[in-house]
C-alpha cells in the first residue's frame, strides 16, 4: 500500500489542498492585504481544519513565492509593485515559449488529448455568467504544465518555476475581459493545433503572444 492509499494520508492531503486554495483565493481576492501577517491558528479556525494543513499551504505559498516566511513572526503576504509583475511576464515570455518549442515534437497522441481536455473544461467555464478564476487558474496551471513537463529540460523548468506564480497568474483571470478571456482560449485551440501538426516554430510563436497578451487581460 503506497502513502496515498492510506486513508490518514489522503485526508491529510485534502486538507492541506483545501487550506492552500482558502489562502490563495484570499490573497488573490485582497482579502488579506500585501504585507498582511498570516497566523496559523487564525486560518485553521477559518478555514476549518487544524494547524498542520495550514502549515503545509503556507509552506506551499511560500515556495510559489506569494508568501515570505520569517521565524518567529510567522508567514507575510509578499508585496510586489506593477513593475516586477511586468519583468515576471517578460521573463516568463522568454522561458515557456523556448519549453513550447521543444516539447512540441515530443508530444504523442495522449498529451494532445489532455490538453485537448483542459481546453475543453476551460471553454466550459468561459461560457458560464460568472467565470471561476480560482479553477481556471486550475486548469490553465495544467495546460501549461503539459508542455513545460514534455520539453524534458529540468533547468528550464526551474526558471519557469521561478518566474510563474500562481497568485499573481490566478489574478490575471479574475481582471480578465470576456473578450480577453476568448483571446485566450483561442490561444489554447491555436496551440493545440501547431503541437498536431508538430510545429515547434508555430508553438512557440503563440505561446510567447499567449503570455504577452495576459498582461493586458482587462482589454
Amino acid at each position: 500500500m503506497t502513502a496515498q492509499e492510506i486513508p490518514e494520508y489522503a485526508e491529510v492531503h485534502d486538507a492541506a489542498e483545501r487550506a492552500y486554495r482558502a489562502v490563495l483565493s484570499m490573497i488573490v481576492t485582497g482579502e488579506v492585504a500585501e504585507g498582511s501577517w498570516l497566523r496559523e491558528t487564525t486560518l485553521a479556525e477559518q478555514i476549518g481544519v487544524s494547524r498542520t494543513p495550514v502549515r503545509q499551504a503556507l509552506n506551499r505559498l511560500a515556495a510559489e513565492g506569494a508568501v515570505e516566511l520569517k521565524p518567529h513572526r510567522g508567514a507575510q503576504v509578499v508585496s510586489i509593485s506593477p513593475e516586477e509583475v511586468d519583468s515576471l511576464y517578460d521573463l516568463r515570455a522568454q522561458f515557456e515559449p523556448l519549453a513550447t518549442k521543444l516539447a512540441v515534437p515530443r508530444m504523442q497522441p495522449e498529451h494532445l488529448e489532455e490538453l485537448a481536455d483542459l481546453a475543453e473544461q476551460m471553454e466550459a467555464l468561459v461560457a458560464e455568467p460568472q467565470t471561476d478564476a480560482q479553477e481556471m487558474t486550475r486548469l490553465n496551471n495544467a495546460f501549461h504544465a503539459v508542455f513545460i513537463r514534455e520539453a524534458s529540460n529540468r533547468h528550464l523548468a526551474m526558471a519557469i518555476q521561478a518566474v510563474t506564480r500562481p497568485v499573481y497568474v490566478a489574478r490575471t483571470f479574475q481582471t480578465y475581459s470576456r473578450h480577453g478571456l476568448v483571446r485566450s482560449m483561442r490561444h489554447h485551440a491555436e496551440l493545440i493545433d501547431a503541437a498536431r501538426h508538430g510545429d515547434g516554430d508555430w508553438a512557440e510563436a503563440v505561446m510567447r503572444a499567449h503570455i504577452l497578451s495576459a498582461r493586458h487581460a482587462s482589454a
